[in-house]
């Protein structure tokens, strides 16, 4: 099962979502978290803290789980 994530602007980074999904506490931990867990974004094995993620896309993280980007529209 997958847990969206909303996010309020059309892109955020891989870096930025770990903090705001709260795996990680601060966005210092992104490099270090990145070598120590792998990470799928869409079925690709991601390492860059600046990859940019969108609306649909997935992100799998080994002891995590599934994540599903949503950006908020302002109807929503």
């Amino acid at each position: 099962m997958s847990e969206t994530i909303k996010i309020d602007d059309k892109m955020i980074n891989l870096g930025q979502f770990l903090k705001h999904a709260n795996i990680i506490s601060s966005g210092g931990m992104a490099k270090p978290f990145l070598l120590d867990y792998k990470i799928w974004v869409n079925d690709e094995l991601e390492n860059r803290r600046g990859r940019k993620l969108y609306h649909g896309d997935t992100i799998k993280i080994e002891e995590f789980g599934t994540y599903t980007i949503k950006a908020i529209t302002d109807g929503e």
